[in-house]
């Protein structure tokens, strides 16, 4: 809806910068770019500031394009145009959008992988990804947990049981999945699910959305 009347004009898009939370490392124009995915759904269709928007190096190694990335905020840190947490001295972004795999993935933080783990870095990469493409980028949980907000957004009966195991309070030896571990530390946590993927939930209470 923010590409149709009266948002397209209402809203002050000079204020927005746009970061990946996560990105495949592939061509721009690859159908597997999560650029090319907001390009084509919103960025080509709004007046946003075309310096304002991040995308990663896809020329590079996955390596070296995190490290540029982290480069990147941190100098946006530091010139004030991103904030930062007063408890985890990581960037503060106002809204984190997230969608969430079957496995129960979050931007490319897979079940059971070393990433998961890393706390010292807030962008880090992975070049095994369980799913292709391989090479991949993404925030890590504590600058994750650091957003003013962070929405995951899950459509589909295929992700019902990751939703269940990720939102409702299951037994200790249950697989722990990384959408379970998205608990911002002073921010909210908002999920918007549809009928399908929220078929398994213990309490269901769906508001409908026109």
């Amino acid at each position: 809806k923010l590409c149709e009347a009266p948002y397209n004009k209402t809203v002050d898009w000079a204020k927005w910068y746009i970061f990946w939370a996560d990105e495949r490392v592939v061509a721009k124009n690859h159908s597997d770019s999560n650029y090319k995915l907001a390009k084509d759904g919103i960025l080509s269709k709004v007046p946003i500031v075309p310096s304002h928007v991040h995308s990663i190096n896809d020329s590079v190694s996955a390596e070296e394009a995190a490290d540029e990335y982290m480069f990147v905020i941190r100098q946006l840190v530091k010139t004030r145009m991103v904030s930062v947490s007063d408890i985890s001295d990581c960037p503060k972004f106002d809204l984190i959008l997230l969608g969430m795999g079957p496995d129960g993935h979050i931007a490319s933080l897979f079940p059971n992988h070393a990433v998961l783990e890393e706390t010292d870095e807030w962008v880090t990469f992975i070049t095994d990804s369980p799913k292709p493409p391989p090479e991949r980028i993404t925030f890590t949980l504590p600058v994750i947990n650091s957003a003013s907000n962070v929405a995951i957004v899950v459509t589909g009966e295929s992700k019902a049981e990751a939703v269940h195991l990720a939102i409702d309070n299951v037994e200790p030896n249950c697989p722990s999945l990384p959408a379970r571990l998205v608990q911002p530390t002073k921010g909210k946590l908002v999920w918007f699910l549809d009928k399908p993927a929220a078929s398994k939930l213990d309490d269901l209470q769906f508001s409908e959305q026109g």
